[in-house]
Formats: C-alpha cells, sequence, structure tokens
C-alpha cells in the first residue's frame, strides 16, 4: 500500500451494497445506454502503510433496462458472463488531491487484468467520517476493447463511461 494523506481515519471501511450503486453509460448506435451493475462487496483499509481500496461488481445482474440486450451482453463475444460473472477492483496506489482522491489500480473482469484510474470526489465532510460512515463518488472511463469486448463500433461505443457512489461503513474496533 502507498502512504498518502488522507481525510479517513485509521481503521476498516465496509461497502454497504444497499446503499452503493455502479452506473455506466456507452455510445449504441445513435444513442447511448445507461444501465447498472450490483456492487456486491468492498472496502477500503486505512492503516500505517497506506490504503487499500477493493470492491466486487455482480455483471450477471447487469441492467439495462431492456432484457433482450442485457442477454445479449452476457454472450461470448461481449462480457462472456457464463465463465465471467464477477468483476473486481483493487487499488493499491492511492493518491490525495485537493477535490478528493485518486485510486490508481487493477480491474479484472473477463479474464483480464486491466489497469485503472478512478477519480474520487465529493466525499462527505471529514466531520462526519468519525461517526460511522462516509459517501464518496467515484468516476472512470474504460476502453472496451482493453476488456475483450468485441463489438462493431457502430454498435457499442469504444469507451465506458463508470460512476461508483459508495457508501461506507466503519468497522468498530
Amino acid at each position: 500500500m502507498t502512504t498518502i494523506p488522507t481525510a479517513l481515519p485509521t481503521g476498516e471501511w465496509v461497502l454497504d451494497p444497499t446503499r452503493t450503486t455502479a452506473s455506466f453509460a456507452v455510445r449504441n448506435g445513435p444513442g447511448t445506454v445507461h444501465g447498472t451493475v450490483p456492487v456486491t462487496a468492498g472496502a477500503v483499509r486505512v492503516d500505517g502503510a497506506g490504503v487499500r481500496v477493493e470492491a466486487e461488481l455482480d455483471l450477471s445482474a447487469l441492467d439495462t433496462g431492456n432484457p433482450r440486450r442485457d442477454r445479449d451482453l452476457g454472450k461470448p463475444g461481449l462480457l462472456d458472463l457464463d465463465r465471467h460473472p464477477r468483476l473486481r477492483f483493487v487499488a493499491d496506489d492511492v493518491r490525495g488531491t485537493d477535490g478528493g482522491w485518486v485510486l490508481v489500480g487493477t480491474l479484472s473482469v473477463r479474464g483480464r487484468e486491466v489497469p485503472v484510474t478512478l477519480t474520487v470526489a465529493d466525499a462527505d465532510r471529514p466531520d462526519l467520517l468519525d461517526a460511522g460512515d462516509a459517501t464518496a463518488v467515484g468516476t472512470t472511463r474504460l476502453d472496451r476493447r482493453d476488456l475483450g469486448v468485441r463489438a462493431p463500433r457502430v454498435l457499442i461505443g469504444r469507451w465506458i463511461e463508470v460512476t461508483v457512489r459508495a457508501v461506507l461503513v466503519r468497522e468498530p474496533g
């Protein structure tokens, strides 16, 4: 883990999946498709060595509001959900910025490991962090080709915009 200046007190923070959302947007033909993916687990550990962030998403429950499209996205040439139903993010390189943090980590998806940078801003006020929970919003832009998603660009755009609104609860201890 990397040592950084951080407003988070030392300890373990666990993601609350009932209050955490992951959404995405990608060009689809002349329009844009929006969807959600459930975030099933995650944690932030802050200690003397630095900060470690982990999260897992359930791609098999992806929802674009169109059941047929959702089934199609599960096919082997796209997300290959029969073999890879989960997405995992891990970051050990967390850097404080004026407005939040930058998390540099790895996205494990479709049997691949892809480097990714997540920009986190809009964290709850630091004085609320000792109260037991915190909310942060992270964004990133993924190149679907790096993820191994194969489709003509006219069908699915190259770039996937991802936003995660995470609610973290401080573990006692």
